[in-house]
């Protein structure tokens, strides 16, 4: 018998390794909590956030999960472990190097929306791992719930995916995740999860592997605590993991080193729980390893037996992470340097497996590639919080060669919208040279639009799009491939209003600017040449004077400024700003703003440079 976290285990037989995926909110970290709270995790009294897995200040902020948690819980004697992962398209990375852990998935489907783009991204990689599916139908409380229709969409992505006969026979359990309640039938339900958890316990096979083996472990996620630094979080493949042992770490590039194991944990609920041995099968952690990477092995040092390094997609977008040059550098943020931003950026790529951070010939320039425009934007959020001060470029798609012909990245969209909007969301992708793939309308009165489009097509059409749908629309993407470059498409039909000097805004000058288009600032905001105030209403650049002041006679008083009626700015977050700009503009981002400015700051000089640019054709 074996001690572990706390309880008495037999052997392998009694855990269960199982990871919660599905497409974006339609209840992973919810079902989650309610799996918590039916195993006896919390007190009856204690008071408990929502999504208490998202303890990230980002993903408690936009309600998403961003970086994959493991946890475990109870039941009937069995420890089972779950991992929670990330919805998004964006965070597919997460999702990757986590499934190798576990025997078997929980596929949370939304009992109204039905199969959306990243169920099918996370079920192709469950499918390809050979992992036991389980089909979860959550929301079902809901007013338009329609489970027989989407267990149907469900089969048909299993069949088209290439699923196995006994992949697709699957079993399915309803729940609200919300309420706590959960049933094999419809008509059928429990006022707790218990018939989820006989299912997993009857359905995921217990973790193969041999705890009397030699010890084999791949790192599929780096922790990190303050007081004992990197922590390797894995699954033992096989033989059994022991406090203070002596180990071989296999690095990814082929070399190994001889490291002592520290102290080994396990999850007991939301805490590590220390304990001195672990046998095969279960998930730990491991801390005093040193300098650990994702996808290296921990093997005894009587076998080098490393497993194969996680794969992961490759990167589809990319930007520029540069020194802030413009006139306010350096007022506002901590790290500054260049040095400071290159070491933040290899370190991330410890632990963000999908990143991609290449120096260029500026030493004050580093070209960073991500899985979208999401992806980067939650880095920049991250590093502005840190305390990092510095400026990106315009989010570009990366283009691949094959056979002498360039190929660009395409995106499945599914877009559900108003019946009365759909025209006009057609009409602004057609222009983005997406393919529609099929239109239908559904129960509530919207219409499901299917496309195919470039990824470039994408970059600053999200703004739009709501827009145009009055924020009633939902936009839906997952990368589908690479296919031959489309061709030149205008993705942008507004300019950039741009301050004439530097100074302080105030509302005369701001006046002025409004009648030419929508302004991003209000009165009493300092600016600087070059820097981005607004957007015109026409196509081209206009340069306008903000700071402008109502001249003083004996008609009129200074003070007459204060009547004047502005509309309130517009005011743009990160990725609003990302897919704004255009590619001679750029973002300076700080820990206490965020501002949109040209490369080229002095009008004089943009005007030189664009002369030339037409001299030349």
């Amino acid at each position: 018998m074996k001690y572990i976290g706390g309880i008495f285990l037999e052997n392998s037989n009694n855990i269960r390794n199982i990871a919660i995926i599905a497409h974006v909110d339609h209840g992973k970290t919810t079902l989650v909590d309610a799996m918590f709270k039916n195993s006896g995790i919390f007190r009856e009294n204690e008071q408990v956030a929502e999504r208490v897995m998202d303890s990230n200040d980002l993903e408690r902020e936009r309600g998403i999960t961003i970086l994959s948690k493991n946890t475990s819980v109870m039941h009937e004697g069995v420890k089972i472990n779950i991992v929670d992962t990330p919805g998004h398209a964006d965070f597919g990375g997460e999702v990757e190097r986590v499934l190798g852990m576990v025997e078997g998935v929980l596929l949370v489907v939304d009992a109204f929306e039905g199969a959306m783009p990243q169920t099918r991204f996370v079920l192709k990689k469950a499918l390809e791992l050979n992992l036991k599916p389980i089909v979860v139908i959550n929301k079902i409380d809901r007013p338009q719930a329609r489970c027989e229709q989407v267990i149907d969409e469900v089969l048909d992505l299993f069949i088209d995916l290439g699923a196995t006969d006994e992949q697709a026979d699957f079993p399915v359990v309803y729940t609200s995740a919300k309420q706590g309640i959960c049933g094999l039938e419809q008509d059928d339900l429990k006022n707790d999860l218990t018939p989820l958890f006989n299912v997993i316990l009857d359905y995921v096979p217990a973790p193969a592997g041999d705890p009397e083996g030699p010890l084999q472990v791949r790192i599929a996620n780096i922790d990190y605590d303050e007081y004992i630094g990197k922590i390797a979080v894995g699954k033992i493949a096989r033989g059994t993991a022991r406090y203070n042992q002596t180990v071989a770490l296999c690095h990814t590039d082929g070399t190994t080193s001889n490291v002592k194991a520290g102290r080994i944990y396990t999850f007991e609920g939301l805490a590590r729980q220390e304990v001195q041995e672990v046998p095969a099968g279960d998930i730990i952690c491991i801390s005093g390893l040193g300098d650990i990477n994702i996808g290296e092995t921990i093997c005894d040092t009587g076998c080098i037996d490393p497993l194969p390094v996680i794969e992961v997609d490759e990167p589809t977008i990319s930007m520029n992470f540069m020194v802030n040059n413009s006139p306010f550098a350096g007022q506002e943020g901590e790290f500054v340097t260049s040095r400071h931003i290159r070491d933040r950026l290899f370190r991330e790529l410890e632990t963000n497996v999908s990143l991609k951070v290449e120096e260029t010939d500026s030493a004050d320039c580093f070209k960073v590639s991500g899985r979208g425009e999401l992806h980067l934007s939650i880095l920049i959020e991250t590093m502005r919080r840190e305390g990092y001060e510095f400026q990106v470029s315009r989010p570009q798609v990366i283009f691949k060669e094959k056979n002498g012909k360039q190929l660009e990245p395409m995106e499945r969209l599914i877009i559900d919208v108003p019946e009365e909007f759909s025209g006009s969301v057609i009409e602004k992708l057609g222009i983005r040279k997406a393919q529609m793939e099929n239109m239908q309308p559904t129960a509530d009165g919207y219409m499901r639009l299917e496309f195919t489009i470039p990824s470039r097509g994408l970059i600053g059409y999200r703004n739009e799009f709501l827009t145009d749908t009055k924020g009633n629309g939902i936009m839906n993407s997952i990368l589908e491939g690479f296919d031959e470059f489309k061709g030149e498409m205008q993705t942008r039909n507004r300019g950039s209003m741009i301050a004439w000097e530097s100074g302080t805004t105030v509302a005369y000058g701001l006046l002025n600017a409004e009648l030419r288009g929508a302004l991003f600032l209000g009165p009493g905001v300092k600016v600087y040449e070059g820097m981005i105030v607004g957007e015109n209403a026409k196509g081209e650049d206009l340069t306008v004077n903000v700071c402008k002041k109502k001249h003083v006679t004996n008609m009129r008083a200074s003070g007459s400024d204060d009547t004047v009626k502005l509309t309130p700015p517009i005011n743009m977050s990160l990725e609003q700003c990302l897919e704004f700009i255009s590619d001679d503009e750029l973002v300076e981002v700080t820990p206490k703003s965020i501002r949109l400015r040209k490369r080229i700051l002095s009008k004089s000089d943009r005007d030189k440079l664009a002369g030339r640019m037409k001299k030349q054709g």
